[in-house]
């Protein structure tokens, strides 16, 4: 066999029980790891993820001979990690929320780790721990807010290097006008394919770097700023180019090219800083770090593969009690349908057309988004009022909520062309049939133009506000009445210039009154049986 794999040392009963749990781990975990890997890692800003695993792996060897030198020191404690891995799995599975999987992947990972070689080996191998989160990516609430704070940070400071290099420019949102174009700052564009993936690189050169614990500290903050200003950077040569080369260096293979040159230089940048933190303070007893010897293994006879020690092996209450409960969910998850699909009352595209003095008229979302948000069944209609007033109303229905099929709050998906969320409260509505409820009001603004936003979402009886509480009732319906159906309603109107937003609002409060009976014909109550 090879060298290195003598060095590790390991037990042939140990890589038995190890492939035993990796078997019963990857079938509790199927559907997540495989929306992980086939739908998470292929999006642009996390292709990154799928080489943490090797660069995990590495980081475990690095510290191989630290790890062989510990005696593992099997410890029930690794069942609090593992309990509430337990746990968050429940939660992410019946609440259809993934990231929640994820996290309890991570922990069932380190509660497995801690139970069968203690904490010490854990500790000693921390930082390989403490990569394997950079596998998983941000909730999608997070994604969105990150990605379109950084188009509009991004947008800010391209328009101030364009305005230094002595171009006229005028930002709009995260729409930049040259004046012979327009520029458009997209989620390709933000950054966020940048600045996470030099976090993770940043935190790997801090790690290895042999200086005093505040030298690698700041390296890795200052790794934020830098992936900022070098994506304006960006943004703003483009604006440059384009006026000499015209529309093809924001396209295509220049667009990419362009993206790879700024990471290498970004990387350059990082690697500069490191040799000028590492000058500084060396005549004042800079602390550096030594080069890990191998220590002295402890060697220990590797038990014969027999069928005595097997049974022997297998029959550890540790390996028993954790086994059992990974196949006793697994059973349960698999064996269980805790989301039937209760059908919608009566067809979206039946909502009325006429209610009170606003007249509707149909209108389509287009097939990409329609797959995306991935419900049962919308409708979308632009109402118009006698003095030319609009109003649009979007319902979407969902039979039933899954990982990745499920309600997004529009807090978290409001339009990113250009669209400022300010403000979001909660208002109370009472209906045309005199019922109280709850509603959220947003309030957009996009230059010059705005709009006011109510949305909601009745969920098996109740009408919600939150995505914490939709996340929550989810999961909570789903384990008591093995229903997830729901809907979102959002409604939404500008506000003109000859008005202020009081107006703007009686308007939609109105219009709300007058549409909330109607919605309550077409969606699940509570008293649906599955």
């Amino acid at each position: 066999m090879l060298k290195w794999i003598d060095e590790i040392r390991i037990t042939p009963l140990s890589w038995l029980k190890a492939g035993i749990y990796a078997c019963a781990v990857v079938l509790v975990y199927y559907s997540a790891l495989t929306q992980l890997v086939l739908h998470d890692w292929a999006k642009g800003d996390y292709s990154h993820c799928m080489l943490i695993p090797f660069v995990v792996l590495y980081l475990f060897w690095e510290k191989r001979h630290a790890l062989i030198s510990l005696p593992s020191t099997p410890s029930w404690s690794g069942l609090v990690p593992l309990f509430l891995g337990f746990a968050l799995f429940w939660l992410g599975e019946l609440g259809g929320e993934v990231f929640t999987m994820y996290i309890s992947l991570y922990l069932v990972i380190v509660g497995l780790s801690w139970l069968h070689l203690g904490w010490k080996k854990v500790k000693t191998a921390g930082f390989a721990f403490i990569m394997m989160l950079a596998m998983f990516p941000f909730p999608n609430f997070i994604n969105v807010r990150l990605s379109l704070y950084l188009k509009l940070l991004s947008s800010q400071l391209g328009v101030w290097l364009l305005h230094l290099y002595g171009m006229s420019a005028y930002r709009e949102g995260n729409i930049i006008d040259l004046g012979f174009t327009q520029l458009q700052v997209a989620d390709a564009c933000s950054g966020l394919r940048y600045l996470i993936p030099l976090m993770i690189l940043a935190l790997i050169l801090a790690h290895w770097f042999k200086a005093r614990l505040w030298k690698r500290v700041f390296l890795f903050l200052t790794s934020i700023p830098v992936a900022v200003f070098v994506n304006s950077f960006r943004i703003a040569l483009t604006g440059v180019l384009y006026s000499i080369l015209g529309p093809a260096v924001a396209e295509e293979f220049f667009h990419g090219f362009s993206g790879w040159l700024i990471f290498l230089f970004t990387l350059g940048v990082l690697l500069i800083e490191m040799w000028i933190l590492k000058k500084i303070g060396r005549e004042g007893g800079e602390s550096h770090l030594t080069e890990e010897t191998p220590p002295k293994a402890v060697v220990q006879d590797q038990e014969a593969l027999s069928p005595e020690s097997v049974l022997r092996g297998l029959r550890q209450p540790r390996f028993l009690v954790t086994l059992s409960l990974l196949l006793l969910i697994l059973f349960f998850s698999q064996g269980i349908e805790f989301r039937g699909k209760i059908p919608i009352a009566k067809p979206l595209d039946r909502f009325p057309l006429q209610v009170g003095q606003w007249t509707g008229t149909p209108q389509q979302i287009e097939r990409q988004f329609i797959e995306a948000l991935d419900f049962s069944d919308y409708t979308m209609i632009d109402y118009s009022n006698h003095q030319g007033q609009t109003i649009n109303l979007y319902i979407a229905y969902y039979e039933s909520q899954r990982k990745g099929e499920s309600i997004h709050s529009p807090e978290t998906c409001l339009p990113g062309s250009g669209w400022d969320f300010r403000e979001a409260d909660g208002k109370p509505v009472v209906n045309a049939d005199n019922r109280s409820f709850h509603v959220t009001l947003a309030y957009m603004t996009k230059g010059e133009t705005e709009e006011l936003v109510y949305y909601w979402f009745p969920q098996r009886g109740r009408i919600l506000t939150s995505l914490y509480q939709l996340k929550f009732y989810a999961f909570w319906d789903a384990l008591t009445k093995q229903r997830t159906d729901g809907a979102l309603i959002r409604i939404i109107t500008p506000v003109y210039p000859a008005e202020n937003r009081k107006t703007a609002e009686a308007r939609l409060h109105g219009f709300t009154r007058e549409i909330a009976p109607l919605i309550d014909q077409f969606i699940p109550g509570n008293d649906v049986q599955r």
